[in-house]
């Protein structure tokens, strides 16, 4: 089964494509990685977390094991229902307006790198909206050799290789990202479109949301914290 999915965006293998090229399968099988770790690191115990583009609760499932309370955003209703024990919300993340406000707002996944500047500025809008006067923001970044270093592959112990194939150009500062996994028994790829952003850039971009920076998470800078401006 496949949806519709946006301009610039694709995916192929087993089960549901969401719309932007993600593999509803592919995502149940892929380990949590240290997201839940970083995450449980720079945030208060217990914290309320809005998780936007939770996907299936790969980083959610994880986060509630520590003890704290998630509410998992994503328009892929067919994600959604592998999330248990969270609050779920259907929505594009860049249309949510819940009305409240959260201790944490995680936007993961290098979703900060869409390639439609608007785009990113209204999901960078809808953290800004969310966080409380006190909370963080954490967002995850591209490293810098994101769409340089490539081909590139990794094998995961757990027995599946991830390759980025490959980021061409297709104008206006965009690439156009091919990402390739393998596992035993079936093979996924995904097709999607992401702006690389300097460090500049992207302190740029979370000044034009109300947002700075408190300090970066890791020593890569992919991880940050950020904060209310002011």
């Amino acid at each position: 089964m496949k949806q519709k999915t946006r301009s610039g965006y694709g995916g192929t293998g087993p089960g549901v494509i969401t719309p932007d090229g993600c593999a509803v399968e592919l995502y149940s099988r892929l380990p949590p990685g240290d997201e839940p770790d970083i995450v449980a690191a720079a945030v208060p115990t217990g914290a309320h977390i809005l998780e936007l583009g939770s996907g299936v609760g790969r980083t959610t499932h994880p986060l509630l094991e520590r003890g704290f309370t998630v509410t998992a955003v994503d328009e892929s209703p067919e994600m959604l229902e592998r999330v248990r024990g969270a609050r779920t919300i259907c929505s594009p993340i860049e249309a949510l307006d819940l009305g409240e406000t959260f201790d944490v707002v995680l936007l993961a996944s290098f979703l900060v790198h869409a390639g439609d500047v608007g785009v990113r500025r209204r999901l960078l809008a809808t953290c800004a909206r969310h966080v409380a006067d006190r909370g963080c923001v954490l967002i995850q970044r591209e490293g810098e050799d994101y769409h340089t270093n490539l081909p590139r592959e990794r094998v995961d112990p757990s027995g599946f290789t991830v390759r980025i194939v490959s980021a061409e150009p297709v104008g206006d500062g965009v690439n156009s990202v091919r990402a390739e996994y393998e596992f035993p028994d079936a093979t996924w790829t995904q097709t999607f479109l992401s702006r690389p952003l300097s460090r500049q850039q992207f302190e740029e971009a979370l000044t034009e949301a109300g947002l700075r920076v408190d300090r970066y998470l890791t020593d890569d800078r992919t991880w940050v914290r950020a904060v209310r401006a002011g």
